[in-house]
């Protein structure tokens, strides 16, 4: 749906006046310049501080929270900023630059994503912004502004639009005359980390960790010394590796000012390989129940898998983590943010829920993912970095949660490739956004519709949305019944199964920006498509008595509001025709 951008979109471009009418003469290789009297002035810097965000959120200040600093996509060093509408959060994320009074700077930054807003304001003179509408690509957005006469400060910022996609910015630029805040001084390659050493073991994988390196923005993790991955962090795991093997790893820092020489090296065997026994025999249910379970600790309640109530038939694990190979992915247990919680009880945790007939997948993507599959080589990736996971912790299968978008042709080949690895048994569901499922010519519904031979259910997020068309036409907004009934009846008429579509919202008001609904509502959405009662002003054609369920983010936030959703939610889905 077209959206106004408001007034920002149209500015007037301002002209930088020639200085006094000065007459530029070039000869023989000199320049002079007649009719000036003061001296020439110093040359123009970048007066903005962390402009590549590779001191993570320094100098500037994201609203709501909606901002972090991500290693995946970078336009230059090894970080940029990523920040993400939510409700009437714009994700504006600023900073005050030091100017001079009555001087002219450029501004430039480069964005990808969603619609990305370039600005400054407080000039003393005209405020400027330009904008890009999204992009899969790095794109430059760039425009000038003029301090007024005792203009000593500007601030500058970025945001994105209401109900549209996260953008990413870097290599943010404000040039000009030095304002007495001087420019970021280049930073230099870190030093080789210290005390590296293997932590754990398993038949295919081995974590390592290593002291931290002052300077440093990441690291890279050599095996055998060739590339294996890289980490923001002092802890990796290496995956895809062979069973009772021994391998050697070393480490070295990185910063925007390059590499340091590796570590020393050490050496890490897996374990034997033993009988894994008959892998999971548990299927989705006809009317099934999906919670994301937090691997970080955001103030929801801390859960192990073993605490995630019984209401729950899928349990999608957020999140895989990006590695340095595109497309690829692995995982690592936040152990510290989760009060101790080890892979062995994490792992155990999964047997026992497939034990009592629920499904446990790895959910790719979220808010702060930055995946990529655009090539064949990334779909390889994909498919053989998502097969290692199931084989390693035993997940029944993956969850689609790319909020950067995905390209459906390669996305297809990654999940078919998946699929023709895993066997029939593999669960696939997916998340998209509202606006991706406006169509079926989006990127997200071709996808699901390429794989619907082999995909499970697409939980659409009807949350931190703007307003969208229903399938009558109609403008919805959400927040109500008619916002679920109505745009889920795009996807049931678009080509989906009925037992391919489910409801996603928060399971309380602090598990997303806007959105939220209370279980009442969820329980008269599900009921509206599956049986005809319990409608608002819209009603479908006809019912869906096949209707999956409903999703919500996350079991953690569930717990914190006491459970509430699941237990009023759960039975009504279990109880659906």
């Amino acid at each position: 749906m077209e959206r106004s951008a408001g007034s920002s979109r149209h500015r007037r471009r301002r002209v930088r006046p020639l200085l006094g009418g000065a007459v530029v003469v070039v000869a023989a290789g000199a320049l002079g310049v007649t009719g000036l009297v003061s001296t020439a002035q110093a040359a123009d810097v970048n007066v903005a501080r962390n402009a590549g965000f590779e001191s993570g959120l320094a100098n500037w200040t994201c609203s709501g929270g909606s901002g972090a600093a991500v290693t995946s996509p970078v336009h230059g060093g090894s970080s940029a900023l990523r920040a993400t509408p939510a409700g009437q959060d714009n994700a504006k994320c600023a900073q005050s630059v030091a100017v001079k009074p009555s001087s002219t700077y450029t501004l430039s930054s480069w964005v990808q994503g969603g619609y990305a807003y370039l600005g400054a304001s407080g000039t003393g003179t005209t405020d400027v912004s330009t904008w890009s509408p999204g992009s899969s690509n790095w794109t430059q957005l760039r425009t000038t502004f003029t301090t007024g006469p005792s203009t000593t400060s500007v601030t500058v910022y970025t945001h994105g639009w209401y109900g549209q996609a996260a953008y990413v910015a870097d290599d943010v630029e404000v040039s000009g005359p030095d304002g007495g805040g001087g420019t970021d001084p280049g930073p230099a390659i870190p030093g080789a980390p210290a005390g590296l050493a293997v932590a754990t073991t398993t038949t295919s994988s081995v974590t390592l960790n290593w002291n931290a390196v002052s300077g440093a923005t990441g690291y890279t993790v050599y095996r055998n010394g060739s590339k294996a991955t890289t980490s923001t962090g002092t802890s990796a795991t290496v995956t895809g590796l062979a069973a009772d093997t021994a391998y050697q790893f070393s480490v070295s820092a990185t910063n925007a000012a390059g590499e340091s020489v590796k570590s020393a090296t050490v050496s890490g065997r897996t374990a034997k390989a033993t009988d894994p026994g008959p892998g999971p025999t548990t299927s989705v249910p006809k009317h099934a129940v999906t919670g994301y379970w937090q691997n970080f600790n955001n103030g929801a309640t801390v859960q192990k898998l073993s605490d995630v109530p019984a209401d729950y038939d899928i349990i999608a694990v957020s999140f895989a983590d990006a590695t340095a190979t595109p497309g690829a992915v692995t995982f690592n247990l936040d152990s510290a943010g989760l009060n101790g919680y080890t892979v062995d009880q994490f792992k155990a945790d999964i047997k026992a829920k497939q034990a009592a007939g629920k499904n446990v997948i790895i959910s790719v993507g979220g808010e702060k993912g930055a995946v990529a599959v655009n090539s064949d080589a990334s779909a390889t990736a994909f498919a053989d970095s998502v097969y290692a996971l199931i084989q390693e912790y035993g997940f029944n299968g993956v969850d689609i949660d790319l909020e950067n978008g995905l390209n459906s042709t390669y996305m297809t080949k990654a999940l078919r490739s998946l699929s023709s690895k895993a066997g029939s048994g593999l669960v696939i569901t997916m998340a998209p956004q509202t606006i991706d499922m406006q169509s079926t010519s989006g990127e997200y519904f071709k996808t699901a519709l390429n794989i619907k031979d082999i995909l499970t259910v697409v939980n659409m997020q009807y949350y931190n949305s703007g307003s969208m068309l229903g399938c009558d036409g109609k403008v919805y907004s959400q927040g109500s019944v008619d916002f679920l009934t109505a745009l889920a009846c795009i996807q049931l008429e678009g080509g989906l199964a009925p037992s391919q579509v489910g409801l996603g919202v928060p399971a309380s008001t602090r598990g997303a920006g806007s959105g939220y609904v209370a279980p009442s509502v969820v329980n008269a959405a599900l009921d509206c498509l599956a049986k005809g009662t319990g409608c608002g002003s819209f009603k479908p054609s006809r019912t869906y008595p096949d209707l999956r369920g409903a999703m919500t983010w996350s079991t953690n936030w569930d717990a914190t509001a006491g459970n509430a959703w699941s237990k009023a939610v759960g039975p009504h889905v279990h109880g659906l025709p």
